[in-house]
């Protein structure tokens, strides 16, 4: 199994200070690019940036600079919105995953409805694929939106983990991962790539980490919380050596 690390709230940090620039100032700071090649030297094997519409915490700036200037793959997360869906494609990043987007959210709540994604959906994927770009769909593990997942084309589904995170009790977290289970099997019976992510902990990990199919988690607010504490490269390199194991 992989680990791709997020760094979006490295960003949020830098924008608490910096966010009246209209770019990124040399001066800002936390470095989104140190960040990175931190998270490389602890082991990750992928970087995720989620370039939202308001840019409340990655810039375009970061985009490129990680994409030309980082080792590592990037995966790209965005919304549909035309103007992201340009960026994306003069990027030309590694993976791109196509996630739902609310101005009012603090962070990504739900899976994105593929069942009525339509034309608009279809036509960024298709657009994605003449630039040889992978798609993932970040879902929901519920079987209609896997079986659109499929029938839309894209290579990977990002299967949303948050129901399980954010489970209160014992047999509410069983039932969660139970449904996540019968997701990624559905999903690679399908020919689906399996990809998993959002609200994954150092505390809750090693269920998730028994998943069947699951190549990589996307990991981001937890290994920035650690890296308070102990720095990047040490956060990542303890959530890395046992996602690693698997």
């Amino acid at each position: 199994m992989k680990l791709g690390v997020n760094l979006d709230h490295v960003a949020t940090v830098r924008q608490a200070r910096y966010r009246s620039f209209r770019s990124v100032s040399p001066r800002a700071e936390p470095d989104l690019l140190e960040a990175a090649r931190a998270a490389e030297r602890g082991g990750a094997d992928g970087i995720t940036l989620h370039l939202r519409e308001d840019r409340r915490h990655i810039q375009d700036a970061d985009v490129w600079t990680i994409r030309r200037r980082c080792r590592l793959p990037l995966n790209l997360e965005m919304a549909l919105a035309s103007e992201i869906v340009r960026i994306a494609l003069r990027l030309g990043s590694d993976e791109v995953c196509v996630v739902p987007e609310k101005r009012l959210e603090v962070t990504t709540e739900g899976g994105l409805d593929v069942t009525r994604g339509g034309a608009r959906l279809q036509k960024a994927i298709d657009a994605l694929h003449r630039k040889k770009i992978p798609v993932s769909l970040f879902i929901v593990a519920d079987e209609k939106q896997i079986r659109a997942a499929a029938n839309s084309g894209a290579e990977f589904v990002e299967l949303h983990t948050g129901a399980y995170a954010e489970a209160r009790t014992p047999r509410e977290r069983k039932r969660e991962w139970d449904r996540l289970k019968k997701g990624a099997e559905l999903a690679r019976s399908l020919g689906l790539r399996v990809n998993a992510g959002h609200g994954i902990n150092y505390q809750n990990l090693d269920p998730i980490l028994k998943l069947p199919y699951v190549e990589t988690l996307n990991i981001g607010h937890t290994i920035v919380s650690r890296a308070v504490m102990v720095g990047i490269e040490q956060a990542v390199r303890e959530m890395a050596r046992r996602i690693h194991a698997v």
